[in-house]
């Protein structure tokens, strides 16, 4: 199965998720559960059957299987279902390779099958609740109901970072000090930002990154919530006689999310009259050139790949001087 090509339009609120499972056997009993699984189509390359893999001579991680070739690249095969803690059975599987890029790195996930795809809304996907998130060490981002089953939302950002350290978002020291020197904009004592990241821990990082640079944060969960506070700003504003800057100056947000995506927020945020000039940045895994056109067409001032989160800061700088007039 390769790339479909029904990739949904910009702004819908729409998302296509590719349905996957895992068979995994229980050693006491001899049975197997079959357990399923979410990603989201704009992070699949391509669906392979199972490759010839060669060892790596360095494991990074237990659950990495080794590499192999596809088209003259070499890409890392990771056995989901071991990261997750569980075992494959591997004589009911008809084993198949998800084939992703996200983050600017392209990986694989082996799994026992692949079912279809999902065409949905966002607010059909119900956020992880604190037993799940406990159960499945926070790798689960979304949860969608069917009459027979559920699906899981896999983070497979975590997952990467799990496996890659390196890749894993992180404050620069270095960084950070280049920017808390560097000329900011000077019409105000103090920036405002609005972050919309379903993310907990992500969402921190960027609320701590903003703060160090001086910024004062407002942190919501989903695009929903940050529409709901964008607009309770806007009414504020409207009824102090205010510009809208002095209650926001930037909104930062990621696309995943359930409720109400990123692209339907700035796309929101881009048509009305009053929030319009607000800039947006869409920060996340999803900022790919092959994707890239999905947040212009929806407006956003510019689009920050995770987890160059030290970027966004700088970017965020940027975007409030162009919009007063000062040449930082």
């Amino acid at each position: 199965m390769s790339q479909t090509n029904i990739l949904l339009e910009s702004g819908t609120n729409e998302l296509e998720l590719v349905e996957f499972f895992i068979d995994e056997k229980d050693e006491a009993t001899g049975q197997t559960y079959r357990g399923f699984y979410g990603v989201n189509v704009a992070k699949v390359l391509e669906i392979i059957r199972m490759p010839v893999v060669t060892q790596l001579p360095e494991i990074p991680h237990p659950s990495v299987l080794g590499a192999f070739n596809l088209r003259s690249r070499i890409i890392p095969l990771v056995d989901l279902a071991l990261w997750l803690g569980k075992k494959m059975d591997s004589a009911k599987a008809d084993t198949k390779v998800i084939v992703s890029e996200f983050n600017r790195i392209t990986s694989a996930f082996m799994v026992s099958g692949v079912t279809r795809i999902h065409r949905l809304s966002w607010t059909q996907v119900e956020a992880p609740g604190k037993h799940l998130n406990e159960y499945s060490g926070n790798s689960v981002t979304g949860v969608v109901r069917f009459d027979d089953r559920i699906l899981l939302i896999l983070d497979m950002e975590k997952i990467l970072a799990d496996l890659n350290p390196g890749l894993a978002m992180k404050i620069e020291d270095a960084a950070m000090e280049e920017i808390q020197q560097a000329k900011k904009p000077v019409k105000k004592e103090h920036y405002r930002a609005l972050i919309a990241d379903d993310s907990t821990s992500i969402r921190r990082m960027i609320g701590t990154m903003l703060e160090k640079a001086g910024f004062e944060v407002t942190q919501t969960v989903n695009g929903q919530d940050a529409w709901d506070a964008l607009l309770a700003l806007k009414s504020k504003a409207a009824q102090e006689n205010a510009p809208l800057t002095d209650y926001v100056d930037i909104l930062v947000s990621d696309i995943e999310m359930p409720i109400m995506d990123g692209h339907n927020l700035t796309r929101r945020v881009k048509e009305d009259p009053t929030l319009k000039a607000l800039p947006v940045i869409l920060f996340s895994s999803l900022i790919t050139d092959r994707l890239r056109h999905k947040g212009e067409s929806v407006g956003a001032d510019d689009q920050v790949s995770k987890p160059n989160i030290t970027d966004l800061t700088r970017r965020a700088f940027e975007l409030i001087a162009e919009r007063q007039g000062i040449s930082l």
